[in-house]
């Protein structure tokens, strides 16, 4: 992976969790806590600041993905 690519997706995951944390911050403050907790479920593992740094993040390119599997044969599909 080139230097590039890895700041774009860390850039991506960045994004993702400031996202995921504003989402369940206004729907605390909306006080759909059930909404929250449920949530934050979803979430746990980006939420917690330790485990955060070792979760491994996998991206890949939907074109890329799309031609793999046509190249199977039937058989494998």
């Amino acid at each position: 992976m080139n230097n590039e690519l890895a700041l774009q997706i860390s850039e991506q995951r960045d994004d993702i969790c400031e996202w995921m944390m504003t989402r369940f911050r206004e729907l605390m403050s909306e006080e759909r806590i059930d909404d929250a907790l449920h949530f934050a479920d979803e979430w746990f593992e980006w939420m917690d600041p330790e485990g955060y740094i070792n979760e491994t993040t996998h991206f890949y390119n939907e074109d890329e993905l799309l031609q793999l599997y046509l190249s199977l044969p039937e058989t494998d599909r």
